[in-house]
């Protein structure tokens, strides 16, 4: 008689690549958002004349900052447009994605299967699709406009 046994071993983050994009999403978010920025306000940044994204502060705290990102693409249903909430650490120059569409508290790793059918690592997955975001704004972003 053989017995197969199946062992899943929980995914371990990458804590070290983790920062680096965290740093990196860090340093392109403080060039789109305003100087001095308050709770409350926003700016607009245009891809192109059908892909708007709006970047509004949330929460000041003395040494974060909570910023959610929305896409505004007129006909494109809600469910498919982006959304995610970052959290800005000042002190230590980081962005970290703490909600992303549906998922409002990420966690560092999980289960796989699990309910939901998160990726074992959906955390850094998000946090690399942010800075790819950022990348794809600061290159071919034609406007940014502070709204009131």
């Amino acid at each position: 008689m053989l017995v197969s046994v199946i062992t899943t071993r929980k995914h371990v983050p990458d804590l070290k690549a983790l920062q680096r994009t965290c740093d990196t999403n860090y340093l392109a978010l403080m060039k789109l958002l305003p100087k001095g920025a308050t709770a409350g306000e926003s700016v607009s940044v245009g891809i192109s004349d059908q892909v708007l994204f709006v970047l509004r502060v949330l929460e000041i705290a003395p040494y974060t900052w909570h910023v959610s990102i929305e896409q505004c693409t007129p006909g494109l249903p809600s469910f498919m447009r982006m959304k995610v909430r970052v959290r800005l650490y000042h002190d230590v120059r980081m962005a970290e994605v703490c909600a992303s569409q549906q998922i409002f508290a990420l966690q560092p790793s999980y289960d796989y299967p699990n309910k939901n059918m998160h990726h074992p690592n959906e955390k850094e997955q998000v946090n690399l699709f942010l800075a790819e975001w950022l990348r794809c704004c600061l290159y071919h972003g034609f406007s940014t406009v502070k709204q009131l």
